[in-house]
């Protein structure tokens, strides 16, 4: 049995991901580590892992039909996960709009056979990798304000060095 790895995402817009790729730098300067691409850069709504390819194509079909409702959220301090040792960005926060988002596509999902994972909805966009220092920096920079209204579906292939995300799928805006 063949299968495709992958995850449903926030991808920002290239102006959000340049000024994310900015936290990370400055976040190095204090953490060390390796800063992720700024191409790779997005907040994961559900990881699926690996999916038989047969089912990753009919949620690729089905994406498109899947509505978003349009929300917002304040990027606004740093997280750390020690034990990973990544750094990573997310709201202080959770906008009730995103966690409803999160909630609802788990729901979908579950009618596909998949299960939410048992751990909390933690939205963060990672930073760097491999940090020597498993504190966040003392100073954050400005809130970044995220603005969305879909979310797509990502296939993840591991490279030596990383990993190369292709979307495969775009939600729609949900109709107001």
């Amino acid at each position: 049995m063949s299968t495709v790895r992958l995850f449903f995402a926030l991808w920002p817009s290239p102006r959000l991901a340049a000024s994310l790729a900015g936290w990370a730098e400055q976040a190095r300067l204090v953490s060390g580590g390796r800063v992720m691409r700024t191409e790779t850069l997005h907040l994961t709504l559900a990881f699926l892992g690996p999916v038989d390819t047969a089912l990753a194509d009919e949620l690729a079909c089905a994406t498109p039909e899947r509505p978003l409702a349009p929300g917002e959220v304040a990027m606004d301090h740093y997280g750390v996960f020690s034990r990973q040792r990544i750094l990573w960005a997310g709201p202080a926060n959770i906008p009730a709009g995103l966690q409803n988002a999160h909630d609802e596509l788990w729901q979908w999902l579950g009618g596909y056979g998949l299960a939410a994972p048992p751990q909390p909805f933690r939205p963060h966009v990672t930073l760097l990798r491999n940090i020597v220092h498993t504190h966040p920096p003392g100073e954050t920079p400005a809130p970044l304000s995220w603005r969305y209204d879909r979310m797509v579906l990502v296939a993840s292939e591991s490279l030596t060095g990383g990993s190369r995300y292709r979307i495969v799928a775009q939600s729609r805006p949900r109709e107001p």
